[in-house]
């Protein structure tokens, strides 16, 4: 061969990069199977076995069990393993090779979640279970995790050529993170309700997964082959003797100038090479900065209504605090011509993002009145540049709006559903205050120091006589509708999940837990907003603006109000994606208008006006012309979505614009931002969930200490969020049953939060959520260290006041099945309402006989007083006794029950956490298969000292005092000033 035809290749070897990839398939095949073999040849019974059962009830092993815990089998894999590490780095960097383009940086994050992911490979496997489970089980949640933007990514930087490949990786995913789902419920069945056999079937998901892992790798032997991928290894041309690797798309194209480019060595930057990666990097830069200004707007914009209707709460009627919900009308102002003029500018949007900053720094005012002053004020000012920018560029600013609203609802579901920049929480309560504003102070400088062709183009400049419009009304409706039903479901993660919550059966709930599927609904909100980000680049939004898509939003909404449990969330998933996906279709069509003032504005009254009357359905009985609005979610859902259809093309409309199309590096960031959303809620959810089933304080003497709290909304009296001020309590005084009432707050006033979350993720307890938002309730919950076998959520009769929740749920209480009940009666303005719900109560305890009962409830009457008053009601009917008959002193919470022996009652001040006491009340459960031998009422009220029973008996000692001195964190044992103590007969069986 000539020297013009290159040099020679025999002394190079040449070698297909999908040799590389199929010996990688190979050998990660052979690791496992070769191993599962093994095990079950050598050790079947012992690797099936776990720490719920063994053979026959779990009958195939788990993969950590398979391949970590006995010798040969973790030698053997751990060799085989090693072996398949160098192919699948290789692999990672080949495809990397590929894949890379100058227009998109997800093949750049694909290639370093590879390199991670790798690595996490080798901590669950060089790290097994045995050695430590929590590191193990670590690397392995992170290893499946890093596969969200493994394989998401590698499917949209796979090239459009090679089709096949696409296909091939698609649905292979598609099985993998369908799969996902199965395997966590098995793995909760199996670990939290700790059933025999479900291991089993988790391991079988847990294999599939490694299946389809390797297999979706082995896509990379048919992508290296169509693109004609080698490498080759040689001397260099240099005459040093050195080596180097090449890589390219067929040996013959190997030239001497490849072999001096590979060996020269790199020249040091220079300051125009600096200059040209701070131009290449700055959009990102952009693009994150304005994600995090989108979280801001979003956290000060739900933030007002919690604030403001602190008073409202307080006064039980219309407080005047009210009227700062109109601070969202500012867009009116965009009406004067010259303060529009300046709010385009750059300097005027900053101007008017730091003004709306004083609704971060809020936190640090004590009193609520304050607070609420500077919120309304931030409010007003995020309003005016937030509206400018949806009219700047709506199609950029649709992606950033949604993702910014996604990102609050991330923060919330990572910090127990507190928003960590909000001004009712602060370092006490989980906020993050000073950093976000530090963060929002950064990204603000950013925006206002970035080049002016980085900045969104002015959309409404554009507008001229031949361009098409839409009537500002028709803009204005969807857009009002948008924002109010993107706050009332999607604010929060769990809001659609209590809207389906219905209890338990048979010892499961019945449908999703908050806490557990929450990140479904982050990641319905990503893929939703996704779609939208896909039609854009693809040109096919039109499909998102076509009637079908609003018939199934509707679908999907009626689905959700109709239905509970699993259907019902499901219905509500399908509308979290449905109206994502309408952002860029909503907000294009506002755009459109010449009056983009008027257009905001009216879209804001539209806003207040759902938001008011989402609060009338509640709060009827407060408000005036409440009862034409009493119980009708159904109403304002319709209205929500009659406004919302008006953007879509009818063909009585016979619109042509569309949303235009977005550059391909916002594309690439918004993918990476929603692939780091989804790892970050599923590891969220992961790292929250219990390691074990819950506990009661004191299993061994059968002890059950339970109480009862009014929780006012989970708002103390300065106006804070008050949830660990409530866990301080209840841990104190380790209640293993709790009623909380005052609970439902996912609604937009109360912040669409969960204030069962911290208790439950910190503490472990069972959780019943009551009758949920579409309830119109003012809610109940229970918590429970003993499991719930079964629960039933009651609205009483409640005809002219407001409408009355009650658990009943049957609790497995040491073996023994305890009925709980827990209520929240109606007010003394309606003493019908008051009685008929008494009537139902009781007869819910009657019915549960010969069954022990507690009831934990909010009851407004006095003790011992005659019918029609709830009391005498409750104990004669119901068949239970009081928890003390000679506590006088009591008008809306009581402690009854029933088949126990009561050891203790204490009345605990209530300090500044909320306007009720905590009560609670010590029982010891009979012997099992016995019942209370001695129900009289002499051995009732045989009265003791604490000294007179054994020290687990005892309520906690540092409460004593008074509000001068003692007790602790402002609580103290009041009106007795000391919990009150009783003998058990001594003919009691226990």
């Amino acid at each position: 061969m000539s020297s013009r035809d290159g040099p020679s290749f025999s002394g190079h070897l040449h070698l297909k990069a999908s040799t590389i990839a199929r010996g990688h398939t190979i050998l990660a095949y052979a690791a496992f199977t070769v191993t599962l073999a093994f095990g079950l040849a050598l050790h079947y019974k012992k690797i099936v076995k776990n720490g719920v059962a063994g053979y026959p009830e779990e009958w195939f092993p788990s993969v950590s069990a398979t391949i970590g815990d006995w010798y040969p089998e973790r030698s053997i894999f751990q060799i085989l393993i090693a072996l398949t590490s160098g192919p699948r780095l290789a692999l990672v960097s080949l495809l990397y090779f590929v894949q890379r383009s100058k227009d998109s940086s997800l093949p750049t994050v694909v290639f370093v979640c590879g390199i991670i992911r790798t690595l996490t490979c080798g901590g669950w496997v060089y790290i097994t279970s045995s050695d430590d489970h929590d590191i193990h089980d670590i690397f392995m949640i992170s290893y499946i995790v890093l596969n969200l933007p493994w394989m998401i990514g590698g499917i949209y930087s796979t090239s459009k050529t090679c089709s096949s490949v696409r296909r091939k990786r698609t649905i292979i995913a598609s099985a993998f993170f369908l799969s996902i789902g199965p395997l966590v419920y098995f793995f909760i069945q199996h670990k939290v309700h700790r059933i025999p056999g479900a291991y089993t079937h988790y391991s079988f998901f847990e294999w599939g997964l490694i299946f389809l892992d390797v297999l979706y790798d082995a896509c990379a032997e048919e992508e290296f082959r169509l693109n004609d991928l080698h490498v080759t290894v040689g001397d260099s041309s240099n005459g040093k003797g050195s080596k180097t690797i090449h890589v390219g798309n067929s040996p013959t194209r190997y030239k001497k100038s490849d072999a001096r480019v590979a060996a020269a060595k790199v020249e040091p930057p220079n300051p125009e090479s600096w200059k040209a990666i701070v131009a290449r990097i700055r959009p990102y830069t952009c693009f994150t900065s304005d994600l995090y200004l989108s979280y801001i707007f979003w956290s000060i914009f739900t933030s007002l209504i919690p604030t403001l209707f602190y008073f409202s709460v307080w006064e039980l009627a219309i407080a005047g605090s009210e009227l700062a919900l109109f601070s969202t009308l500012s867009p009116i102002w965009l009406s004067i011509p010259p303060f529009l003029e300046w709010v385009r500018t750059r300097g005027g949007q900053t101007t008017m993002q730091l003004l709306s900053f004083v609704g971060i720094a809020a936190y640090a005012f004590e009193s609520p009145l304050h607070r609420l002053f500077l919120v309304a004020f931030a409010t007003s000012a995020a309003m005016i540049p937030q509206v400018v920018k949806w009219s700047n560029d709506p199609s950029y600013q649709s992606i950033i709006t949604g993702l910014g609203l996604i990102l609050a609802s991330l923060s919330k579901h990572c910090n127990h559903s507190n928003n960590p920049v909000w001004p009712i929480v602060d370092k006490r309560s989980g906020g993050y205050n000073k950093e976000g504003l530090a963060l929002g102070l950064l990204a603000l400088y950013e925006f206002y120091s970035r080049p002016a062709d980085e900045l969104p183009r002015n959309q409404s400049d554009k507008h001229d006589s031949t361009s098409p419009t839409v009537h500002w009304l028709v803009g204005a409706l969807p857009l009002g509708s948008l924002i109010f039903i993107t706050h009332c479901l999607l604010a929060d993660p769990s809001t659609l999940i209590s809207w389906s919550w219905t209890g338990y059966a048979n010892g499961r709930p019945r449908g999703p837990l908050p806490h557990l599927h929450g990140s479904l609904t982050l990641l319905c909100c990503s893929f939703g907003l996704l779609v939208a980000l896909q039609a854009m680049r693809s040109s096919k939004v039109h499909l998102l603006s076509n009637p079908l898509w609003f018939a199934f939003g509707s679908a999907s909404s009626y689905t959700m109000y109709t239905f509970r449990n699993w259907h019902g969330y499901l219905g509500g998933l399908g509308l979290a994606l449905f109206i994502m996906g309408s952002f860029p279709v909503v907000l294009h069509n506002a755009s459109l208008t010449r009056a983009a003032f008027k257009t905001s504005f009216t879209a804001m009254v539209v806003y207040c006006l759902l938001a008011l009357a989402d609060v009338w359905t509640v709060a009827y009985a407060f408000v005036p012309g409440g009862v034409y609005l009493r119980e009708r979610t159904d109403l304002v859902l319709m209205a929500e979505m009659a406004c919302l259809s008006l953007a879509f093309d009818w063909p009585a409309l016979n619109r042509v614009s569309r949303p235009a199309s977005i550059s391909s590096t916002v594309a690439s960031c918004a993918r990476t931002t929603f692939a780091l959303i989804s790892i970050t809620s599923i590891l969220a959810t992961l790292y929250r969930l219990p390691s074990s089933p819950p506990q009661p304080f004191r299993p061994g003497p059968r002890i059950l200490r339970a109480g009862i709290w009014t929780i006012h909304f989970g708002i103390d009296n300065e106006g804070r969020d008050s949830q660990r001020r409530v866990l301080n309590l209840i841990r104190d005084m380790e209640l293993d049953v709790v009623g909380l009432l005052e609970t439902d707050l996912h609604r937009t006033v109360y912040g669409n939060r969960d204030l069962t979350r911290v208790i439950i993720e910190d503490m472990g307890y069972n959780v019943d959520l009551g009758p949920g938002p579409n309830s119109h309730t003012w809610g109940a919950v229970l918590l429970s260290k003993f499991p719930i076998i079964n629960s039933t959520h009651h609205l009483l009769p409640s005809p002219h006041g407001e409408l009355a929740p009650a658990i009943e749920a049957v609790l497995d209480v040491y073996g023994t099945a305890v009925t709980v009940v827990v209520s929240h009666n109606g007010q003394e303005e309606d003493p019908l309402d008051r009685e008929l719900q008494s009537i139902e109560l009781a007869r819910i305890m009657s019915e549960a006989y010969p069954r022990p009962v507690i009831y934990l409830g909010y009851v407004v009457t006095r003790p011992h007083a005659p019918r029609p008053n709830p009391y005498q009601i409750l104990v004669e009917d119901g068949n239970v006794h009081d928890v003390d008959q000679d506590d006088y002193d009591r008008w809306c919470e009581y402690i009854l029950y029933r088949g126990l022996y009561r050891t203790s009652y204490a009345r605990v001040s209530r300090s500044t956490v909320t306007d009720t006491e905590l009560q609670i009340a010590q029982f010891v459960l009979p012997k099992h298969n016995t019942g209370v031998t001695n129900d009289t009422q002499e051995a009732r009220y045989i009265r003791s000292g604490k000294e007179g029973l054994p020290p687990e008996h005892w309520f906690p000692m540092a409460y004593y005092g008074n509000q001068q001195h003692g007790g602790a964190n402002g609580h103290f044992y009041h009106v007795f000033n000391t919990p009150l103590y009783y003998a058990i007969p001594e003919d009691a069986e226990i």
